[in-house]
């Protein structure tokens, strides 16, 4: 399925622009946003070494330092690293590759085709089926003059992981491909144990970016900070008119004790206990009759729910949040993400969510 889109944004649950952190208030059992939390105290430690120097800019030699450690994680140049704050920075620089017609493999986040339309470039929508692969069939439906195709690994909200040779099939002359690796860090192979299966993070394609962010896993949402990968002549053509210090020192410290040897080592003991949450929280709600609508690799769910809007109003009411995903393109109002979260955590929303469930049928009999 294709949609080209022009009309202008909708409102409330609806809206492109709303994300988790709208669903979740102060207290509430948070099931709504991605983000692990709190900070590991090695992180918080690298941001605190900072605070007694705010008073100066962040200096190169810093910058330097993290596009390093960055590079060095994933092997690559210095030169094909970018700093952002937050991955959200990276989707809005990306008008500036000059692209004229972008296509968007739907669902997934909203925040791409925000930029993008504000920025005049036509957007299509190449809808696919939460569970499908990316492959030849949805290379073909992408419009061959789209310059610009952007795609998410693990795709958020379906939780999908797709192929990265599936991926890298999406390549075409004069296109530039961006994959949002904003969980890759957390998806874990169910075989080998190997973290990050799929990522084109270590594999050089002058075509293609990569956008990251360390926020999710780290705890470090209010801070944000990300990076992104590509080859130098496209990362050139992105810095191009960039403000000064786009990164605060905190920030740009936090970056680089994520993609420390600590860092590294607690983000492979993350993608193990968020499986293990994970399968927990699948295997609750397969209990009571609800079944996820892809094969989960990232550290959230999607279901699908009758009477979705209803049933959120009563967690909500019993302070459990949960995250709407009728915002998301090629989904409908009876779809939900849910976080993956520990088991306790777990077991109190299923046992809210079957109770919910149980009324609101009885009340629309």
């Amino acid at each position: 399925m294709v949609h080209v889109v022009s009309d202008g944004m909708t409102s409330g649950l609806h809206a492109l622009d709303r994300h988790g952190d709208q669903e979740a208030g102060d207290g509430m059992l948070d099931f709504a946003v991605n983000v692990r939390g709190p900070a590991p105290s090695f992180v918080r430690s690298a941001i605190g070494v900072t605070l007694d120097d705010l008073a100066r800019y962040p200096s190169h030699a810093a910058s330097a330092r993290t596009c390093a450690a960055i590079a060095n994680v994933h092997g690559r140049a210095t030169d094909e690293v970018m700093l952002l704050a937050g991955a959200a920075d990276g989707f809005e620089l990306l008008p500036k590759l000059g692209v004229r017609h972008a296509a968007l493999l739907q669902p997934s986040f909203t925040e791409p085709e925000l930029v993008l339309r504000a920025a005049g470039i036509a957007v299509t929508q190449v809808v696919i089926d939460p569970a499908q692969p990316i492959d030849a069939d949805v290379a073909s439906r992408i419009p061959p003059d789209a310059d610009l195709v952007v795609v998410g690994n693990p795709t958020n909200p379906t939780s999908m992981l797709h192929d990265a040779d599936g991926l890298a099939g999406l390549r075409r002359p004069g296109r530039v491909l961006v994959v949002d690796e904003a969980f890759a860090d957390l998806t874990i192979d169910p075989v080998s144990g190997r973290t990050e299966p799929q990522s084109l993070a270590h594999r050089r394609f002058d075509d293609v970016i990569v956008v990251r962010s360390v926020t999710k896993t780290f705890g470090l949402a209010g801070l944000r900070a990300g990076y992104l990968l590509g080859a130098p002549d496209l990362l050139a053509r992105l810095q191009s008119g960039r403000r000064a210090w786009p990164l605060s020192s905190p920030a740009l410290a936090a970056l680089a004790a994520c993609v420390s040897e600590q860092g590294v080592r607690f983000c492979a003991e993350q993608a193990i206990a968020v499986r293990a949450e994970r399968d927990h929280l699948v295997r609750r709600l397969d209990e009571i009759g609800v079944s996820v609508s892809a094969p989960p690799s990232a550290p959230f769910v999607l279901i699908e729910l009758p009477h979705a809007f209803a049933i959120r109003e009563s967690l909500r009411n019993n302070g459990i949040a949960v995250r709407s995903a009728a915002n998301f393109v090629g989904l409908g109002d009876d779809h939900v993400r849910l976080a993956v979260r520990p088991a306790d955590q777990v077991d109190r929303l299923v046992t809210a969510l079957e109770r919910a469930r149980e009324e609101i049928s009885v009340g629309h009999s």
